[in-house]
């Protein structure tokens, strides 16, 4: 288990400078972090920063809230990859999961990982709003759409990942999907125990820290 491999090296603030994103992807190469997690606005600098390495770019859509037309989020994904994202980072529409718009949300779903085709797409279930079945019934709709990835959280909402929210859903999607823990990991023993949960990408703006 190589921990570097693991890590989605993150800077998704309103403030980052172009400076700052610069110094993300250095530290990605540096530590041969698996990829740089970024907004779309940066992913042109990033595919620059990075080309002819093995870190990879992810570019987050729907970002923190999820609540915008899917036709714009389609669109985001795409102008994503054509700047040179590998990965889209999505977040579900809250509010209609909290409705029970399941098949809305599945369909969203489906059309973003349609409009970006081979790349990966993870889907953020944003955990802090929902509730058990919320949250299970999240992680079914995501998994029938085809996502490649469940990931928990944004770092953006009243919290971030947990081990139980974790452990729930790799209950729920066993070995057909993939499973991000993002938001608030910040020492190398949280890491590697999400690791043990059955993660395999931690998203964090820590990661030379962890390592260290």
């Amino acid at each position: 288990m190589h921990l570097p491999d693991f890590i989605d090296h993150t800077h998704l603030k309103p403030t980052a400078t172009l400076s700052e994103i610069q110094h993300l992807c250095e530290e990605a190469k540096r530590f041969g972090f698996h990829a740089v997690c970024v907004n779309g606005s940066h992913v042109s600098l990033a595919s620059e920063e990075l080309k002819n390495t093995k870190v990879k770019i992810a570019a987050v859509v729907g970002f923190p809230l999820g609540a915008m037309s899917t036709e714009a989020k389609i669109f985001e994904a795409k102008d994503c990859v054509k700047n040179g994202a590998d990965e889209i980072d999505m977040v579900i529409n809250i509010g209609w999961l909290k409705s029970n718009e399941d098949d809305r949300v599945r369909n969203e779903i489906i059309s973003i990982k349609q409009g970006i085709g081979d790349k990966i797409l993870k889907v953020i279930l944003e955990t802090c709003y929902l509730t058990t079945s919320e949250k299970e019934k999240a992680c079914i709709l995501a998994v029938e759409a085809g996502a490649d990835f469940v990931k928990t959280s944004t770092g953006f909402g009243s919290g971030g990942a947990t081990f139980e929210d974790v452990t729930l859903m790799k209950r729920m999607v066993g070995d057909k999907v993939k499973i991000k823990a993002s938001g608030g990991i910040k020492d190398k023993e949280t890491a590697l125990k999400y690791i043990a949960l059955g993660v395999s990408r931690i998203g964090t703006s820590s990661g030379p820290a962890l390592l260290n």
